[in-house]
């Protein structure tokens, strides 16, 4: 199994879709890695060499940011709404969601299970 970045990607798929096993590579950035480093998207990353693997690997930390910088970022951007005191940062905070969908029916995902009642015995 090739490497890139601590992240075993699959063998036995298509480079193309094995890329997107990396956090912060989907299919177009994948197929813009694999254009832009002149490695054909058909073939196996099983049968990719040492010199397209670091072609690959140079490309992407000079264009892209995945992986644990990219969840850091991500995860400060969050914490940074969160000390403001911004809408979207109580929102985080509450566990609601963040992007204005309606919470009176659905956003369980969100909001975790229903929370239930417990029936009176008498």
């Amino acid at each position: 199994m090739p490497r890139i970045f601590g992240v075993d990607i699959p063998k036995n798929k298509k480079i193309l879709y094995s890329l997107q096993y990396l956090y912060g590579i989907g299919p177009h950035y994948a197929k813009l890695i694999l254009d832009n480093t002149k490695i054909d998207a058909n073939k196996r990353a099983s049968d990719l060499n040492e010199e397209e693997v670091s072609r690959i690997t140079t490309y992407i930390q000079a264009n892209y940011k995945i992986e644990g910088e990219l969840r850091r970022d991500i995860s400060q951007n969050i914490r940074r709404l969160i000390e403001i005191s911004s809408y979207r940062g109580t929102r985080h905070k509450r566990g609601l969601p963040v992007r204005g969908q309606r919470t009176k029916c659905n956003a369980r995902t969100r909001k975790g299970p229903k929370a239930r009642v417990g029936g009176i015995k008498r």
